[in-house]
């Protein structure tokens, strides 16, 4: 894994402007994780599910617990319960061995489903990620804990444009942020990766992203940067200037609340 342990905010924003120099913004992808000891997992994968099927997710969450989330959210998502014919239909589909490399999965509607999903506290096998450095940083510096050092990650899939691997070998997949979502998709400025191997005999089960992150030659690369905790009220006030705050990218009266004791609590001794 490549990245710097950096000292100041600075420092990251030249070694960013470099990335996407070489690369082209558009291929970057950020995460900003509160503690650089974390590693980059999936709430799946903390839920300890890291290798379930895609076959009992789809069933988890579209037969299982749709019909109580609709009824007491008032929403409703056009994605396919599964009955036992259904699920038949559903175990062939996932024994497709291109169902990742050709982007049959997941279809848009069953998209939209896992984004609401992975915004509203659900375990997901989508690591999400967001298309601005700044987002990702804000993240990183959100709470007070006790970590010495926080952590910016940079991802390209595809460097060069072009995507390779061999059967039975875990592959990771963008997404894409193009898609209708919950509005919290596009507050963050979201997209995501999905983790998934292959068996032949059982289809498509999840994978952990982090053994897969840079070993696959010019492909999946990632960079680490940290910087000291101690810079979090400079970075968010600089990201509060800007007006890039808790309300902005979640639009809740709790996030409400966390921005004006930041702004009137947090940023007002910080500058004293």
């Amino acid at each position: 894994m490549n990245g710097k342990d950096l000292r100041y905010w600075q420092e990251l924003e030249s070694e960013i402007d470099q990335l996407e120099a070489k690369y082209g913004a558009s291929r970057l992808l950020f995460r900003g994780v509160g503690d650089s000891s974390w590693t980059l997992a999936t709430t799946l994968e903390r839920a300890g599910c890291q290798s379930m099927s895609f076959l009992d997710y789809c069933h988890l969450i579209a037969f299982n617990i749709k019909p109580a989330l609709e009824t007491f959210t008032e929403h409703e998502w056009s994605v396919p319960e599964m009955s036992t014919e259904t699920q038949a239909q559903a175990s062939v589909f996932f024994l497709d061995r291109e169902l990742l490399s050709l982007r049959k999965f997941p279809s848009q509607q069953l998209y939209s489903y896992l984004i609401y999903l992975r915004h509203h506290g659900f375990p997901s096998p989508l690591l999400d990620w967001s298309s601005s450095p700044f987002v990702a940083a804000f993240f990183a510096f959100r709470n007070r804990n006790t970590a010495e050092r926080r952590s910016i990650y940079v991802y390209c899939e595809q460097p060069k444009g072009l995507k390779g691997g061999a059967v039975g070998e875990p592959t990771i997949r963008r997404i894409g942020p193009y898609v209708k979502a919950h509005p919290r998709h596009f507050r963050q400025q979201s997209d995501y990766t999905l983790c998934g191997t292959y068996d032949p005999n059982y289809g498509w089960r999840f994978h952990p992203h982090e053994p897969v992150f840079g070993g696959r030659g010019e492909q999946d690369l990632i960079w680490k940067y940290t910087l000291p905790s101690e810079e979090r009220s400079k970075v968010l006030g600089v990201l509060n200037y800007h007006n890039l705050n808790a309300y902005s990218l979640f639009d809740s009266e709790e996030s409400l609340l966390e921005t004006l004791w930041f702004k009137e609590h947090d940023l007002k001794r910080a500058r004293q």
